[in-house]
């Protein structure tokens, strides 16, 4: 056995457990049966043009030499980026724990009760400090939380507003350079004029419905914008506040300022750097724009006992169900990250973050007046933690910090502007004003220590209470934190308890080895803005994983830029627009969808300014190419693209895909290729091959990036050579093409950080490591459906029988028994399974994926489960109390003096024998989203406040 093959330890089956894998689905060998699954004139004809794997040990040692390449400075840069202390206990504990980390998207509520709680702290934090009335469970990062914010606002247009075609969007020249790019972006497609002004002396007309303030400024000026927005309101203009989440610990609430919606980002609650991402954007709003909050919103609701529950609340904006008619296209968020922010305000409390927030505005305060001392300019009448200071000249202060290994922003050729932080001491001060005087020739008397000081207005000094309850009380000590994470951790089903085969989720290892990186300061303490000298481990790195990429599917450029698999469909589309512009065919507009695709699909294409003909599915489920032919002839002379997955979303290689992107090709389009499914391209096709133009790739799927709970995700798109000048820049450090559309994300190369993940998998499994896997993944999901298939229907599989990476179990046939497939859904939680996917693409039905990283005994456990589900539906009559509608059974009912139901405790908890070893109780029994609704409670609030009268 070669131990130090890191293929090895990825890949579940054993080599001695796949002779019998093959016989139970009737091949000889994997090659045989990957030569009936994938169409042979699809094929790859050569391995991947990939270096030699390294071993663990080797990776290891190698990224850490490559982390030496980046300059660990102490950045003042700000920008909306600020070095943070994230507290050891949240590291060791959430960010480095694959309890969290590998867990899902909160969909199954009863067995997510431990990070739906944590969310909901988060919630309740950002609701109080922006005071806000609700506020969702994160979005990607400010820029793209503020363009949802925007684009809720058009949404929501007035009567009148709507009647008089009102299309300008106000933004304030104060607004961070990043956040105005991705405005940029999004506006254009759906037609939104941005105007641009100081909000002082601004004459909005009645042609405008929004506008965006910063605050503080991207300079760190502080402005109360209460009569602006007083002003705004009157004119029926909503106004959107931009705000700093550490500075309103100790600063006037945007929310007493009369904001409409605020946003930002809580990475300065503890989250590392890590050049751009991931972080937490956050989004708070009023009560009467619930129902349009772009995102995932968590309630509180009760269970089937009437106990205090936990879900998702509103899913008004599922894009499943409102496909094109989305008001947004977000399917994701950024979960680990809000977890960890929201515990960095448990960690410390409301105390606690009016200390940090008061030493940072404290020691700003200080250097002021030492700037003044040199008898230098500061240009900020009131600031929190950032000066703009006048100096003779930029360069000289440049030359002088970074011998000093010090980052400032540089303005202009005699303005530089310097933001302190949470890590800033008075020994830090000093160095800043010893550079400052070297540079002016001036004198300098060292720094007293530190005083505690404001130079905030007492009007614009925060005046309200926040983070009241009870949870920001009670877990101070390092002890008490330490056991109510734990708590919250055992209330959650991740990767650390069983499989989790969520079809099209790809919830494969997210190695440890490829984990490690994250946490080491060279990698993760980099601002996003340093000039690119001091980030070359990272350049190199994201050069590598942007080449390996190309590699991989088969086309000229990456753009990393796109954080999350929806941001990858929009970029993917709006790169397609501006190449279709740059032909002067800017009236393609028509986008081709197949009705099987994702959700998120047609809400992208309209977001892109694109109208969505969705094509015929067959019987068979494969896209009716005839249908598809008709309109893609019908619309050719404004034909822009097609969207489409593949394999399919049913887990099927269509044979016509070829024919299909000729099609789209022949009457003027592009092809665009979902990538949710690359787990089962890898080393054996590749969306180049099938004819597409663009792809996006989920990293947090097939490339092992952990789901942390519903995100982080990373969606970069992969283009052909034709369309690589058109990728996304940045407005400070450029990226992209030659003709780069505007900013898709706020930081130059997205979440950066996470990549290292996806670079270790590549680079560890190399070529032949990474075509084994999906040769796995196809033999893991073939075996299932082979041993399924006996008791259950499978809907769709490929020409020659077989299913690709996933297959979908139809279990409509019961309905008419009274068992609904939520009934097996939850009846799998008493097994100690995640549900797999639910209801999607067909109602009625759960859509499987193994992945490769799952061993054959989890794969027989799994079977065993349902196969004892199907027994207990097909004993179960109507009218009598069954295990399947009473599932989840919890631990509290079992251990109950009263047993009121028919069958046994035994029968409830543990149908089989493995389920003693290492038994996972669901803490809540089944919840009502219904009543949750009826009585939305979105933030951590006492338990009268969601009593029903």
């Amino acid at each position: 056995m070669q131990t130090d093959s890191f293929t090895l330890r990825h890949l579940g089956p054993r080599e001695n457990d796949i002779p019998e894998m093959l016989n139970t689905i009737g091949v000889h060998s994997l090659d045989e049966l990957i030569d009936n699954t994938i169409p042979s004139h699809i094929k790859l004809e050569k391995p991947l043009n990939l270096p030699s794997p390294m071993s663990e040990y080797e990776f290891t040692s190698y990224i850490q030499k490559l982390s030496k390449k980046n300059k660990e400075f102490k950045s003042y840069i700000g920008l909306g980026y600020h070095p943070t202390i994230l507290p050891a206990v949240i590291q060791r504990n959430i960010f480095e724990n694959p309890s969290w980390y590998t867990s899902y998207t909160p969909y199954q509520a009863e067995i997510s009760q431990g990070r739906l709680e944590a969310l909901l702290n988060y919630q309740t934090v950002i609701a109080d400090l922006t005071g806000m009335d609700m506020a969702n469970s994160s979005l990607l990062d400010e820029g793209t939380a503020a363009a949802e914010a925007m684009i809720m606002l058009y949404n929501n247009r007035s009567r009148a507003q709507k009647k008089s075609d009102a299309l300008q969007f106000f933004v304030s020249d104060d607004v961070l350079p990043q956040t105005v790019s991705i405005l940029k972006t999004r506006s254009e497609p759906l037609g939104i004029e941005l105007i641009y002004g100081h909000h002082e002396g601004a004459a909005l007309s009645s042609n405008v419905f929004g506008a965006i303030v910063q605050y503080p400024t991207k300079n760190g000026q502080i402005y109360d914008y209460t009569d602006f927005i007083e002003s705004a309101n009157h004119q029926d203009i909503k106004v959107i506040v931009a705000a700093d989440l550490l500075s309103l610990a100790i600063l006037k609430s945007p929310g007493e300022m009369g904001a409409s919606i605020t946003v930002g980002t809580s990475q300065r609650f503890g989250i590392p750097m890590g050049y751009g991402g991931p972080h937490a954007g956050y989004f708070a709003t009023k009560d009467a724009y619930k129902r349009s909050i772009p995102g995932r919103i968590i309630g509180v609701t009760i269970d089937t006992d009437g106990n205090r529950a936990l879900r998702m609340a509103l899913q008004t904006r599922e894009q499943h169900i409102k496909r094109e008619k989305a008001t947004s296209n977000i399917c994701t968020a950024q979960v680990l990250l809000a977890v960890m922010a929201g515990m960095y305000a448990v960690y410390h409390g409301a105390d606690g973050l009016k200390y940090i927030a008061n030493k940072v505005h404290s020691l700003t305060t200080i250097l002021n007046e030492e700037v003044k001392k040199l008898g230098l300019q500061q240009e900020n009448s009131t600031f929190f933690d950032t000066l703009k200071i006048k100096v003779s000249a930029a360069n000289a202060v440049k030359k002088l910090a970074e011998a000093s290994e010090i980052n400032f922003l540089y303005l202009d050729h005699t303005t530089i502007g310097i933001s302190l932080n949470e890590t800033t001491t008075i020994a830090d001060v000093d160095s800043i004003v010893s550079i400052l005087a070297e540079a002016e020739n001036a004198k300098h008397a060292a720094c007293a220590n530190y005083t505690d000081i404001t130079s905030i207005p007492d009007d614009l000094q925060r005046n309200t209470p926040f983070m009241t309850f009870e949870v920001f009380e009670n877990y101070h000590s390092e002890t008490e934190m330490m056991r109510y994470i734990k708590r919250l951790e055992k209330k959650d089903i991740s990767l650390t308890d069983s499989m989790i085969s969520l079809g099209s989720c790809t919830m494969k290892l997210n190695a440890a080895s490829e984990m490690l990186p994250l946490s080491s300061s060279s990698w993760n303490s980099i601002h996003p803005f340093v000039p690119i000298d001091q980030a070359q481990g990272y350049q190199e790195m994201l050069r590598d994983l942007e080449h390996s990429l190309n590699i991989i599917t088969g086309f000229a450029a990456t753009s990393l830029q796109p954080n999350s698999g929806a941001q990858g469909e929009y970029a993917g589309l709006m790169v397609t627009r501006a190449y279709h512009a740059s032909r002067g065919e800017s009236h393609r507009n028509i986008c081709l969808i197949p009705a099987s695709a994702h959700g998120t699909n047609p809400a992208s294409a309209v977001m892109a300014g694109m109208k969505v003909v969705v094509t015929k599915t067959s019987e068979d489920g494969n896209i009716d190419v005839n249908d598809l032919r008709e309109k893609a002839e019908l619309h050719k002379d404004n034909l822009a693209a097609l969207m489409v997955t593949y394999p399919s979303t049913h887990g099927v290689f269509e044979s016509a895909i070829k024919d299909i992107t000729k099609t789209i090709h022949d009457n003027g389009g592009q092809v665009y290729m979902d990538g949710a499914n690359m787990n089962a391209q890898v080393g054996l096709t590749n969306p180049a091959t099938v004819g597409a133009d663009v792809c996006h790739l989920n990293l947090h799927k097939t490339f092992a990036i952990p789901h942390g709970g519903g995100g982080p995700g990373v969606g970069p798109i992969c283009v052909a050579k034709h369309l690589a000048p058109f990728l996304p820049t940045n407005p400070i450090i450029k990226t992209g093409g030659q003709h780069a559309i505007t900013g898709i994300s706020a930081a130059p190369w997205g979440s950066a950080l996470v990549d290292l993940i996806s670079y270790g998998y590549i680079k560890m499994l190399g070529a032949e490591g990474l075509t084994q896997a999906t040769k796995y993944a196809i033999l893991n999901a073939n075996y299932l459906k082979s041993k399924l298939e006996k008791h259950f229907k499978i809907l769709y599989t490929g020409e020659k029988g077989f299913a690709a990476h996933e297959m979908i179990v139809d279990f409509r046939e019961f309905k008419a028994k009274g068992i609904e497939v939520t009934d097996v859904a939850k009846r799998l939680m008493d097994y100690g399974f995640h549900a797999p996917t639910l209801s999607f693409p067909v109602a009625g039905t759960l859509m499987i994926e193994p992945t490769e990283s799952e061993s054959k005994k989890e794969l027989d456990r799994f079977c065993e489960a349902l196969i004892s589900i199907k027994s207990e539906i097909d004993s179960y009559e109507e009218g009598i109390d069954s295990v399947l509608k009473n599932a989840p059974h919890t631990q509290a009912m079992l251990t109950a003096d009263d047993w009121q139901f028919s069958y046994s405790r035994q029968t409830a908890a543990f149908p089989l024998p493995y389920i003693a070893d290492g038994k996972f109780w669901p803490p809540v029994r089944r919840v009502d989203d219904a009543y949750g609704d009826r009585n939305l409670v979105c933030s951590c609030n006492p338990i009268e406040d969601y009593m029903e009268a």
